[in-house]
C-alpha cells in the first residue's frame, strides 16, 4: 500500500480551493486552454459550436469551473487497488483490510467514469491499463465469491467446494478466446477461488459476497458503455456482457434490476439484441438451464416483493422479445416465454397495486403477435377484397357516367362556343364591310368635291378670256379639232402666232400663269416660232404651257446622263500604278478555310497577279456544285440562288451599330418574339393594332423606349444621309420607332387597353367579395347572438375585477382559446360551443350567414381602389389621345369599356362604403382595420369554432366509452356472454389493424454515440416500449 500511496503523490494534481477569481491571461492563452477544455468534454459538435460562440468572460469562468475539479487520482492508481484484491498471495489479514475498502474503490472509480473528461476514460481503457479486463475479471471473481456462498448456504461446504469446481471450469470454458492477460488472470482467479479446497480461499469470497462489490462493478461498466469508445470496447469484449449477465444470480434485486436495465438498453442499440441472446445462451450452459431465461422467470416469480425488480424484468421481456424485426423469430421468442409460464404469470399479476409494473405488462400484451388472428385475418381478408372489387365495379360505373355527363356538358359547351364564332365573324365580316363602305363614301365625296373645284376653275378661266378678249387684248378661234387657239393682239394686230394644242379643260394654268406674271407676255412671232416644242412632261401629265408662258420661261437644259452602273472593282491609284480592290464574295453555304500565306496589294506589281483575271474565271465555273462539294458539315439544303437574298438572310460585312450592345442583343431577343419586320410593328403601334401586337410584347418593347442620346444619335446618323442598310436590324427599328409620334403616350395606350380587360377580370370578383361579405357580416342575426353570448360570459367573469363592459374588440375572439378552465382541458371558446349546441341549437351553423369572407379575407382593399383608380386615369388618356387624332380602334375600346369602367368604379364606390360602414357597425376604425384585418378575424373564428365542436364530440365519445367500459367490467363477473362479446370486438380490432401490423417494423433503433445508453435507460423510465405495430387491447387493465 505505501507504493500505492507514493504513486498517487506522484500523480495527485491540484485539487484545492481556487480563488474567486483568478486574472484573465491574453486572448491566444486564453483561447488554446479552451481549446484543451473542449476536447476534454467531449461535446457533440453543435454544443461544443455552441460553445465556441461564447465571450471571453464565459470562455474563461468555464475553464476555471473545468479546472477547480480537476480529477483527483490518475487511471493506474484505481487498476492498482483491484489488482491488489486478487493478489493470491496476500494473506488473509492483509486480504481483510484490503477488501473493507473495495466498495469505496470502486465508488470512486464509477464517479470517475461518469464524470471525468473522455481523455481520463480512454487512458484507463488503453492498451497500457486495461481497465476493461480488470473490471471483468474483478466481477468475474466477485460473481465465484456470490455463487459459491449463496449454494453454500443451502448445501454445506463439501457441496460448495465441488459446486466450486464445477463453475471454476464453466468460468475456464468462458474464457478459453479471450485474449491471453485476461485468460491467464481469469483462470488464476477461478482456480484460486473456485477449485481450491481451503477455507481461506471460501472466507474470502464471502468477505467480498457481503459488499455491494458487484452492483458498483456494474456502475461502472455503465459509465463506460455510455461512451461510444467504451461501448464498442464492452460489445468486442470476449466476456463483459456474459458476465454482466451472469450478474443477475446477485442476491440484491436492486443490482439485478441494474442488470436488467443495462441489458435492455443494449438490445436497443443496433446489434446488440444478438449480443444480449448470445449472453443469455452462455448463462444457460454455465447455470444448467433446461431452457433459457428459465433463471430469469424463476426470479421474477420470487422477487414479487420488490417492485423496482419486477418493472425492470417486465421491461426487459417486452424489448428482448418485441425488439427484433424479423417476425418469425419474434414470435419464437413469444412463444419462449410463453413455455415459461408468462402468460399465466401476467393474468396472475393483473391485479397488481403497481402502475408502474401495470404499464409495463399492459406494453408487453399491446406488442404481443398474435398468431391464432392470422387465419381470421386470412378469412377476413377474402372477405375485404370481393368489397373491394364489388366497390371497384361500382366505381366504374359511376366513373362512366360522369364522363358521359362531361361529354355532354362538353359538347354543349363547344356548341355554345361555335355559334358564339360564327357571331363574332358575322360580326368582324360586317364591321369590314362597314369600314369599306365607309371609304368608298369618303372617296366619292372627295372626288365630287375635286370635280365641283376644277368646273369652278374652268368657268373662271373661260371668264377671263372673254374679258381678255373684250378688251381687245387676244383673240380666240375655234379650230375644226376642237381645239381654241389664242392670238395675242398688240396695237390692234395680230402680234403672236396661233397656239394650237391647247383645249378648253387644259386651261387651268392660265389663271396661275396670268396671276403669277401679272399679264400675258408679247413677243415677235420669230422667236415664237424658233421655241422648240416642250418635251413630254413626267406622269401624271400636267396641262401643256400656253404660248405666252413658254415665250417667258426659259429653255431648260438637257438632263445631266445618268451615273454609271456598278463595276466589278473599284480602281484605286497607288502610286504609279493602279490596284482593283475586289469585293466580297458572298457564299451560300459555310466553306472550309484555305490556309494560304497571301501577298499585299503593295506586292503583285510586276508580278503574273497582274496580269490575270480571277473573276471572270468565278462566272465560267460552276459554283454551287462547288459549294455543295466543299460545304462544311450540319448546313441546311441549298437556297436558291435567285431569291436567295430574300429567303436567307445574310450576314453584313460592315455593320454600323449606334446601340449599346446588351441593349441591341436584349431588343434582338424581343423582337423576334414578335416575328414581324421593323415596319408592320411600327404600323401596328401607329394604328394601336392589338391583333397584330400581344400585349405581352408590347409590355416587353416598353423597356426600350428609346433614351435622348439614343434618339440624338439616331437623328444624327440619318442627317448625315448615310445609308439606312448599313446598321443592323436593331438599330433600324430603333431609327423606325423613334420616328413615331407620341411614342410613349402611344405605347402607354396599348398597353392599357391590351389589359383593360383582364385588370376588370381581376378588380370585379374582389369588390364583389367585399360587398357580399361586409352586407353578410352586417346582417348575420345568428353572429350578432353569439357575440352576444360571448358578452355576457366576459361580463360575468369579469365584473367582479373590472366591471362590466358595453362591447369589445374583434380581435378578443382570439383569447377564446387562451381561457382556460381550472382542469385544463377545455378552454372558454370550447364551452361556448358547448352553450350554444344545448342552449341555442339553432346557432351551431351561425358560419353559413357569413358568406365569402373567407375571400374578401384576401383582398387589399386599397390596392384595389388604386388600380381602379389608375384605370380611370388610363381611361381619361385613351380618351385625349381619341379627340385629337380619330383612331377607330381607339373609338371602338371606348365604346366598349367605358360601360365596363363606369360600373367598376361604381362597384368600388360601393365597397369602400360597405365595408366602412361594417366595420363601423363592429367598433372598429376604417383606417387602422383594413379588410386584410377585420375579415381574418371572423376566419380564424369560424374555424377555431369548429374544431372546438369536434374536440367536444370526441370528448363526449371518449366519456361514453369509458361509461361503457366500466359498465362492461362489472357486468362480466355476472354475465359470461358479455366477455365473449368483448373479445369478439377484441379480435375485429385486431381485424382493423391487420394491414399496418403486417407492413415493415419501425422499431427505434439507437446508435452507439456518446450517451446513448444514458438515454435509452431514461427514454425507458418515462414511456414503455411500445412497436409501431402495437394494438392497443383495452381488456386487460387492473381497475
Amino acid at each position: 500500500m505505501g507504493n500505492i500511496e507514493s504513486v498517487d503523490g506522484q500523480y495527485e494534481m491540484k485539487h484545492h480551493i481556487m480563488p474567486l477569481k483568478v486574472p484573465m491571461p491574453d486572448p491566444t492563452e486564453l483561447e488554446e486552454r479552451f481549446a484543451i477544455v473542449l476536447n476534454s468534454m467531449n461535446l457533440p459538435p453543435d454544443k461544443a459550436r455552441l460553445l465556441r460562440q461564447y465571450d471571453n468572460e464565459k470562455k474563461w469562468d468555464l475553464i476555471c469551473d473545468q479546472e477547480r475539479f480537476q480529477v483527483k487520482n490518475p487511471p493506474h492508481t484505481y487498476i492498482q487497488k483491484l489488482r491488489g484484491y486478487l493478489d493470491p498471495r496476500v494473506t488473509r489479514k492483509k486480504f481483510r483490510r484490503r477488501v473493507q475498502e473495495s466498495t469505496k474503490v470502486l465508488r470512486e472509480l464509477e464517479i470517475s467514469l461518469r464524470t471525468n473528461h473522455i481523455g481520463w476514460v480512454r487512458e484507463f481503457l488503453n492498451d497500457e491499463n486495461r481497465g476493461l479486463d480488470i473490471l471483468v475479471e474483478y466481477l468475474s471473481f466477485a460473481q465465484c465469491a456470490i455463487m459459491l456462498d449463496f449454494e453454500g448456504l443451502e448445501n454445506g461446504e463439501d457441496f460448495s467446494l465441488d459446486k466450486a469446481k464445477s463453475w471454476s471450469r464453466s468460468i475456464e470454458d468462458l474464457h478459453q478466446n479471450g485474449c491471453n492477460t485476461l485468460v491467464r488472470s481469469a483462470r488464476q482467479s477461478v482456480l484460486r477461488y473456485g477449485s481450491a479446497a481451503n477455507s481461506k480461499a471460501i472466507k474470502n469470497s464471502r468477505l467480498v459476497s457481503q459488499k455491494d462489490d458487484v452492483h458498483v462493478c456494474i456502475m461502472c461498466l455503465r459509465a463506460i458503455m455510455n461512451y461510444q469508445y467504451g461501448f464498442n470496447l464492452v460489445m468486442s469484449h470476449a466476456h463483459a456482457v456474459n458476465e454482466i449477465a451472469l450478474s443477475l444470480n446477485n442476491k440484491n434485486p436492486r443490482t439485478k434490476a441494474l442488470v436488467l436495465e443495462l441489458l435492455a438498453a443494449v438490445c436497443l442499440v443496433r446489434g446488440g439484441h444478438e449480443i444480449i441472446l448470445s449472453a443469455f445462451d452462455n448463462f444457460k450452459e454455465v447455470c444448467k438451464e433446461k431452457r433459457r431465461f428459465e433463471k430469469l422467470m424463476e426470479y421474477f416469480r420470487s422477487e414479487d416483493g420488490n417492485i423496482d425488480f419486477m418493472v425492470a424484468c417486465m421491461q426487459f421481456i417486452n424489448i428482448v422479445v418485441h425488439s427484433v424485426e424479423d417476425m418469425n423469430f419474434r414470435v419464437h421468442l413469444q412463444y419462449e416465454f410463453t413455455k415459461l409460464g408468462l402468460d399465466d404469470f401476467l393474468e396472475k399479476s393483473k391485479h397488481t397495486e403497481s402502475d408502474k409494473l401495470s404499464v409495463q405488462i399492459q406494453a408487453y400484451l399491446d406488442n404481443v403477435f398474435d398468431v391464432g388472428g392470422l387465419l381470421e385475418d386470412a378469412e377476413t381478408k377474402n372477405v375485404a377484397l370481393e368489397k373491394v372489387e364489388e366497390l371497384e365495379e361500382h366505381l366504374s360505373h359511376v366513373t362512366e357516367k360522369l364522363l358521359d355527363v362531361e361529354n355532354e356538358t362538353m359538347t354543349k359547351v363547344a356548341d355554345l362556343e361555335k355559334q358564339l364564332l360564327h357571331k363574332d365573324k358575322e360580326l368582324t365580316a360586317i364591321k369590314e364591310t362597314y369600314e369599306s363602305t365607309s371609304s368608298q363614301v369618303h372617296t366619292l365625296r372627295r372626288m365630287i368635291q375635286e370635280k365641283d373645284a376644277a368646273f369652278q376653275r374652268h368657268n373662271n378661266i373661260k371668264k377671263q378670256l372673254l374679258e381678255l378678249e373684250q378688251q381687245g387684248t387676244i383673240r380666240l378661234r375655234k379650230q375644226p379639232d376642237g381645239d381654241i387657239a389664242i392670238e395675242a393682239l398688240g396695237g390692234g394686230g395680230l402680234v403672236g402666232g396661233a397656239v394650237t394644242g391647247a383645249s378648253l379643260g387644259d386651261l387651268g394654268l392660265l389663271t396661275a400663269s396670268m396671276s403669277g406674271s401679272g399679264g400675258l407676255g408679247v413677243t415677235s412671232p420669230a422667236a415664237t416660232e424658233a421655241v422648240a416644242p416642250p418635251p413630254p412632261p413626267p406622269p401624271p401629265p400636267p396641262a401643256p404651257p400656253l404660248p405666252s408662258e413658254v415665250e417667258c420661261v426659259p429653255i431648260p437644259p438637257p438632263p445631266p446622263p445618268p451615273l454609271p452602273g456598278p463595276s466589278p472593282a473599284v480602281i484605286l491609284s497607288v502610286g504609279l500604278s493602279a490596284i482593283r480592290i475586289k469585293k466580297p464574295i458572298k457564299t451560300k453555304f459555310h466553306l472550309p478555310v484555305f490556309n494560304w500565306t497571301a501577298l499585299k496589294p503593295n506586292q503583285i506589281n510586276g508580278t503574273v497577279f497582274n496580269e490575270i483575271d480571277d473573276e471572270r474565271v468565278l462566272e465560267e465555273l460552276d459554283l454551287e456544285k462547288f459549294e455543295e462539294l466543299f460545304k462544311t458539315k450540319a448546313q441546311g439544303p441549298v437556297v436558291d440562288l435567285l431569291c436567295s437574298k430574300s429567303k436567307v438572310p445574310q450576314k453584313a460585312v460592315n455593320k454600323v451599330q449606334l446601340l449599346d450592345a446588351n441593349r441591341s442583343k436584349n431588343l434582338a431577343i424581343t423582337l423576334r418574339k414578335a416575328n414581324k419586320t421593323s415596319e408592320e410593328i411600327c404600323k401596328a403601334i401607329q394604328t394601336f393594332d392589338l391583333k397584330a401586337l400581344p400585349v405581352d410584347f408590347v409590355e416587353c418593347l416598353m423597356r426600350f423606349l428609346p433614351t435622348e442620346a439614343e434618339s440624338k444619335l439616331l437623328r444624327q446618323y440619318e442627317r448625315e444621309r448615310r445609308p439606312l442598310d448599313q446598321l443592323t436590324e436593331e438599330d433600324r427599328f430603333m431609327l423606325l420607332f423613334s420616328k413615331i409620334e407620341r411614342l410613349t403616350q402611344r405605347m402607354s395606350i396599348i398597353t392599357f387597353v391590351g389589359n383593360f380587360n383582364d385588370n376588370v377580370n381581376m378588380l370585379t370578383p374582389q369588390l364583389n367579395a367585399i360587398i357580399a361579405a361586409s352586407a353578410s357580416v352586417k346582417s348575420s342575426p345568428k353572429l350578432k347572438k353569439i357575440l352576444e353570448i360571448i358578452l355576457a360570459l366576459g361580463n360575468y367573469m369579469n365584473s367582479s375585477k373590472r366591471g362590466s363592459v358595453y362591447g369589445f374588440k374583434l380581435q378578443s375572439l382570439d383569447l377564446l382559446l387562451d381561457t382556460k378552465s381550472t382542469d385544463r382541458k377545455m378552454t372558454l371558446l370550447h364551452y361556448i360551443a358547448l352553450v350554444v349546441k344545448e342552449k341555442y341549437p339553432e346557432l351551431t351553423t351561425f358560419y353559413n350567414e357569413l358568406h365569402f369572407v373567407d375571400k374578401a379575407a384576401a383582398v387589399s382593399l386599397e390596392n384595389v381602389l388604386l388600380d381602379v383608380k389608375e384605370l380611370g386615369k388610363g381611361m381619361d388618356l385613351v380618351r385625349r389621345e381619341c379627340s385629337l387624332h380619330d383612331h377607330a380602334v381607339l373609338k371602338g375600346f371606348l365604346q366598349t369599356s367605358d360601360t365596363q369602367l363606369d360600373k367598376l368604379q361604381k362597384d368600388s364606390k360601393t365597397a369602400e362604403e360597405a365595408f366602412n360602414n361594417v366595420v363601423l357597425y363592429f367598433g372598429e376604425s376604417p383606417k387602422t382595420t383594413p379588410p386584410s384585418v377585420f375579415f381574418p378575424v371572423f376566419v380564424r373564428f369560424i374555424k377555431a369554432h369548429k374544431e372546438a365542436v369536434e374536440e367536444n364530440e370526441q370528448r363526449k365519445k371518449q366519456e361514453e366509452a369509458m361509461r361503457e367500459k366500466l359498465l362492461a367490467q362489472e357486468a362480466k363477473q355476472h354475465d359470461p356472454k358479455v366477455q365473449t362479446q368483448k373479445k369478439r370486438q377484441q379480435q375485429q380490432e385486431m381485424i382493423a389493424e391487420l394491414r399496418r401490423r403486417q407492413a415493415k417494423d419501425h422499431r427505434p433503433v439507437y446508435e452507439g454515440k456518446d450517451g446513448t445508453i444514458e438515454d435509452i435507460i431514461t427514454d425507458l423510465r418515462s414511456q414503455p416500449f411500445l412497436r409501431a405495430d402495437a394494438v392497443i387491447r383495452n381488456g386487460w387493465k387492473r381497475p
